[in-house]
């Protein structure tokens, strides 16, 4: 891999965007102090992840930004883009297919900065990784400056360590290292929170175990209590049909009495109506009588009002009369003045039109003089440009040809110089020592190509082998893990069945419990628990024993006869533990039983048949006092029968302990496979830690092949390329040598016919200057003539303009003036005829004013008549409504007595409702708890009541609140914490299993590491011993460990100079310094080599000497690494293959030149 490209814009001075080429393995940078220079290097290194704003000669990171400059404002950001060659493919990982890789970094003014890889947006952590163990980073040994140079030489030893760390490749391994450890750390807390949670879940079970049992029993006592209060709300339903048919005859005579009332309120709602029709008669006629009135008090009113508006318009006239007269007279008087105006306005414009006249002709002449003169200086222009333009075409001509002789003679010299140059360079070419080279690599190449293959195919069948064991160890720990739920969902079922078995056998008996106590039997075996049965006769089995199924088994249960009176209430059964192999009739059902012989022989008179047609036929032979009993428990005999399938506890208890018994032998089978599969994952864990170690050593040695496989192609492709390079050039320089010959022959002819062109171009600019003399005298002349033409002309135009102005505002008021008294004269006529007008109109007098006073005095009268036959409708009305208020009354009271007939029908039927709804609930009650209510109805005894059910409910809710506070959530709350507490077993086996694999690989980590830096550092003290020498030309140097442990130990550097006995590197000079840190450091190059190394100004304090051999070095190592140096040393430049200044002729801003030597040199030889 190699740097071929880097890439600048806004950083620093390099405020445009600059791209460096780095074509050769020897590129020197050079110009003078603060042009730069260092810049580029700082753009590397900030490209690379640094993040110290010190290292970049910075105060901020956003310092690299160009500020601007006495000419350039600053830039919002900057960028830097190196552009990589990977075709030997040294990047590894996924970026390992790309030929080419592009490593870019941008930063902006408000502080964001981004990283991309490709063009791809990514994280600093991502170019770090990307330069693992490559030698490559903001602060490895690939970037060596001379603050650096001093920095390495005296350096402390744990500082010095990390260039060997970074040179042997195991950066990489100290960031799994750490990346490990915080696993490690991480997964002991997460150890110590699930020993807490262990902890806790125990303490839970334990608790909870207890709980599920007491709710357990509490269940029971609520199954009991939900049949007895099925069985009350069915008693309180009974009850509840009595009441409802009294209550249904009491509604039937409430509906009777309102059916009358609503008769006699609609007799009385008929009355109504009919005297409503009268009313409304009688109102039509108040209306009528109502309408009249107002009819005639209209009529009175408009004749009143046109009496007052005679009298109004009267006075209106006499005073319009007055106001017409006075407008008149005024109108006259302005007419009269008007007229006078206008005879002395047109007397002054038929005096000023002739002046008018007289100025137009005069701004007529001066205009024509004025275009003449403008016409003599536009010919005088025209004649100036043509003089102008041959001018400037002579001036340049000679300027070309002058240009052309300067270039040609510059150009033949160079084609000599070229010349020399390519003849010596292709004497120095040896293609044959080329090839032999190449052919020697090439089969080296080949050669470890072949032995990679094979270690190829090992890591293969490694990886195979570690997967196969990895998926063994899977499917043991799933196992593992499905045994532990099944153990566990046993220990919980056997916990519940214990509880239950407990309950079934009477060992929760209060007084019972506390009478065996005393006498030491509380832990003696109930007879449930030590009787085995034949399967399918357990309920046979349970019936016929019935109590005795609870009883206790003691040795002598007639000793203990006499203490039974101190028992007080409850229950016990006590019988003989005594067992013995006593024969019984196959027939009976003790056969079926093992167990006490006490139990046996009470079984031994009772048969077995399989169903009851069998039970009957056997009956009939059996001997007095002897029954017979089926499998479901139905049993007979002689006179009776008794069956029995109640679903209480005790039914099950045979089958419960058999299954218990089952449940033990499950556990114990699933605990011995527990330990079977945690010794096979133990064993597991060793194999997978040895195949992981075979696996490493594998890819170790894979690792080192790849890596030497790449480094010999690397050479291949390096030395092929010096082949085609070298016979490529060969053509190269025999064409351009003919090129050479017949450009200087061609550049010497165009020189003659240029220096010829320039004489006569000189000559033709001498007699153009006369001719521009006299043109420039007839300009003036000229100049002066148009502007005395130009001021008369304007002189006699404003003249005209202010009387043009002035006539024409005397006839705008002539025109206003004509206006107005024809306006006037028309508004005199109009008023003349108002006036003839108004006469006539106050001529006619007071005529109807009289006649409408006879029309009112005939008005009133009839308002009068109208009045009166008002009154006498308004009468019958009232008295119909007296009649209407009557009715009204009757028919509100049945109305009142109606609603309060209602009222009581209505609570009637609420009673009725809330008895139903009583009795709905109460079904709904028994349905909801389970029941039919007509058949637990049909089964109550007639003499049940409910007061002796609700004693019975009240007795259960007793002894259900002595069991309280009940966590009735328990039993599922235990189960989920027996499996919880299976899975934080199962995670704390998992983690701790991580925790033995983290550990390993931190130990794998160790060794691998101790035997790299052992190695680098033995390989790096050797090129230091062999280096020395040759820079120093004698001396010698060496590196030794400050401590035991390779893990952490520190590096440190001794260096004896010729002829010198220094017992420390610090009382070396500043120059033995250097030389020394640079022996260091290209010997780390050797061992590790860097696909670049950045030497900035590292020759500085080297003398003469020293920089030759230090020059001499970077020479001979360039064949393998790629260099690029900054320095101010000629003997340093001279070794570059290529140069790039740096320049800064615009203050501030940097720019960039490159010359490619080689090329130079041949270009010189040439000349």
């Amino acid at each position: 891999m190699r740097l071929s490209t880097i890439k600048l814009s806004g950083f620093k001075s390099f405020v445009d965007p600059t791209t460096l080429h780095l074509p050769t393995n020897m590129t020197g940078i050079v110009g003078p102090n603060g042009c730069g220079k260092s810049n580029i290097i700082d753009a590397v290194r900030w490209v690379m992840g640094e993040s110290s704003a010190s290292r970049l000669r910075g105060d901020s990171l956003t310092d690299v930004i160009f500020s601007g400059s006495s000419a350039r404002k600053p830039v919002s950001q900057a960028t830097v883009e190196l552009i990589f060659d990977n075709s030997d493919h040294t990047i590894s990982g996924e970026f390992a297919s790309f030929n080419e890789i592009s490593v870019k970094r941008l930063v902006s003014r408000d502080g964001n900065s981004a990283y991309y890889l490709n063009g791809t947006k990514c994280r600093r952590r991502d170019i770090t990784d990307l330069f693992l163990g490559t030698g490559l980073g903001p602060r490895s040994y690939s970037i060596i400056e001379q603050g650096m140079i001093s920095q390495i030489i005296e350096a402390r030893p744990e500082d010095l360590r990390v260039y060997l760390e970074e040179a042997a490749g195991i950066s990489k391994y100290k960031e799994r290292r750490k990346e490990t450890e915080t696993r490690i750390r991480h997964t002991r807390e997460n150890l110590d929170r699930l020993s807490d949670l262990r902890e806790e879940i125990t303490k839970q079970l334990a608790h909870l175990q207890r709980q599920a049992r007491q709710a357990e029993q509490y269940q029971a006592l609520q199954e009991e209590r939900r049949i007895k209060d099925a069985e009350w709300k069915a008693l309180e339903y009974r009850g509840l049909d009595g009441r409802l048919q009294g209550l249904r005859e009491k509604l039937n005579q409430e509906e009777t009495r309102l059916q009358q009332l609503i008769a006699e309120q609609r007799d009385a709602e008929a009355r109504i109506e009919t005297g409503r029709v009268r009313r409304e008669e009688a109102a039509e006629a108040v209306a009528k009588a109502q309408a009249d009135v107002y009819q005639v008090g209209g009529a009175l009113a408009r004749i009143e009002q046109q009496i007052q508006h005679q009298r109004e318009l009267s006075h209106r006239l006499h005073k319009a009369r007055d106001e017409a007269q006075s407008q008149l007279q005024e109108l006259t008087q302005h007419i009269t003045g008007d007229s006078a105006k206008l005879s002395v306005l047109r007397e002054a414009v038929a005096a000023a039109e002739p002046q008018l006249e007289q100025l137009r002709e005069d701004h007529e002449f001066r205009q024509e003089s004025l275009r003449e003169a403008e016409a003599r200086l536009a010919d005088w222009q025209q004649r100036w440009e043509t003089h102008n333009r041959d001018t400037g075409e002579a001036s340049r001509a000679g300027e070309v040809e002058r240009t052309r002789v300067d270039y040609l003679d510059r150009q033949a010299l160079e084609a000599d110089r070229r010349r020399e140059a390519l003849v010596n360079e292709r004497a120095g070419l040896d293609l044959d020592a080329l090839a032999e080279a190449f052919e020697q690599i090439e089969l080296r190449h080949e050669t470890q190509k072949t032995s990679l293959d094979g270690l190829t195919e090992q890591v293969e069948a490694r990886k195979h082998a570690l997967a196969g064991l990895q998926e063994q160890q899977r499917a043991s720990q799933g196992e593992l893990a499905e045994v532990r739920k099944q153990a566990q969902a046993a220990r919980g079922r056997l916990s519940s069945l214990e509880t239950l078995q407990q309950a079934a056998l009477g060992q929760e008996q209060g007084a019972a419990v506390a009478w065996l106590k005393s006498r030491g039997l509380d832990s003696a075996a109930r007879v449930g628990e030590r009787i085995s049965v034949e399967s399918g006769w357990e309920n046979a089995v349970e019936g016929a024993l019935g109590q005795l199924i609870e009883g206790v088994l003691v040795e002598a249960p007639e000793q203990l006869v006499d203490a039974l009176g101190e028992l007080g209430d409850g229950r016990i059964a006590l019988v003989s533990s005594a067992t013995d192999n006593a024969s019984f009739a196959p027939t009976s059902l003790a056969a079926k039983v093992q167990g006490p012989i006490a139990i046996r022989q009470l079984l031994a008179r009772l048969h077995t048949a399989e169903d009851l047609d069998a039970a009957r036929t056997l009956q009939r032979n059996l001997p007095e006092g002897d029954s017979v009993i089926t499998r479901n428990g139905e049993r007979l005999g002689e006179g009776w029968v008794r069956v029995s399938r109640s679903g209480a506890a005790k039914q099950g208890a045979l089958l419960r302990e058999r299954e218990i018994q089952e449940l033990r032998t499950q556990i114990e089978t699933l605990q011995e496979r527990e330990a079977e599969l945690e010794h096979q994952l133990s064993s597991f864990r060793e194999q997978l830690l040895a195949a992981e170690q075979q696996r490493e050593d594998a890819q170790r040695q894979l690792y080192m092949a790849h890596r030497s496989v790449s480094e010999l192609a690397g050479q291949l492709q390096s030395q092929q390329g010096k082949v085609d390079a070298a016979r490529t050039r060969i053509e190269r320089i025999e064409t351009e040598l003919a090129q050479l010959l017949e450009t200087l022959d061609t550049s010497r002819e165009q020189a003659r016919e240029a220096r010829a062109k320039l004489e006569d171009a000189v000559t033709l600019m001498g007699d153009l200057q006369g001719t521009r003399e006299a043109l420039e005298s007839e300009r003036r002349q000229l100049t002066d003539a148009r502007d005395q033409a130009r001021d008369a002309a304007r002189g006699v135009r404003d003249a005209m303009h202010a009387l043009a102005l002035t006539l024409e505002s005397q006839r705008t008021q002539i025109a206003s003036l004509s206006q107005t008294l024809e306006r006037m004269d028309s508004q005199r006529g109009q008023l003349d005829t108002r006036l003839e007008d108004l006469v006539a109109q106050l001529s006619e007098g007071d005529s109807p004013v009289e006649t409408l006073e006879h029309e009112h005095q005939a008005a009133l009268s009839e308002r009068v008549r109208t009045e009166r036959a008002l009154g006498e409708a308004r009468t019958l009305l009232d008295s119909i409504d007296s009649e209407l208020r009557s009715f009204e009354q009757t028919r509100q009271q049945r109305d009142e007595q109606a609603l309060a007939q209602r009222e009581r029908i209505s609570q009637r039927k609420l009673d009725q409702q809330a008895l139903v709804l009583n009795a709905e609930q109460l079904e709904a009650a028994v349905v909801k708890a389970g029941f039919v209510l007509e058949e637990v109805v049909n089964g109550l005894p007639e003499s049940a009541n409910v007061a002796e059910w609700e004693a019975a409910v009240g007795q259960i809710d007793g002894r259900m609140r002595r069991l309280e506070p009940v966590n009735l959530a328990a039993i599922q709350e235990y189960g989920e914490a027996a499996q919880r507490s299976e899975y934080l077993d199962a995670q704390n086996l998992d983690l701790n299993t991580a925790l033995e694999t983290l550990e390993e690989a931190i130990r794998k980590i160790d060794r691998e590491t101790r035997g790299r830096f052992k190695d680098t550092f033995d390989r790096v003290n050797s090129g230091v011993q062999a280096l020395y020498p040759r820079l120093f030309g004698g001396g010698h140097a060496y590196l030794e460990l400050t401590g035991e442990d390779l893990l952490d130990t520190g590096v440190t550097i001794m260096a004896r100079p010729p002829g010198k006995r220094v017992s420390s590197i610090s009382l070396l000079s500043g120059g033995e310094k250097a030389m020394t840190a640079v022996a260091l450091v290209f010997a780390i190059f050797q061992l590790n080599p860097a696909p670049f190394c950045l030497l900035d100004e590292v020759d500085a304090p080297l003398d003469e000497a020293n920089v030759g051999r230090l020059a001499n070095m970077v020479r001979e190592m360039s064949e393998k690494v790629q260099f690029l140096f900054v320095s101010h040393n000629k003997a340093t430049m001279e070794a570059a293959r290529q140069l790039s200044g740096v320049t800064m002729r615009e203050p501030g801003v940097s720019r960039l030149v490159s010359v490619d030597l080689e090329e130079a040199a041949r270009l010189a030889g040439a000349a």
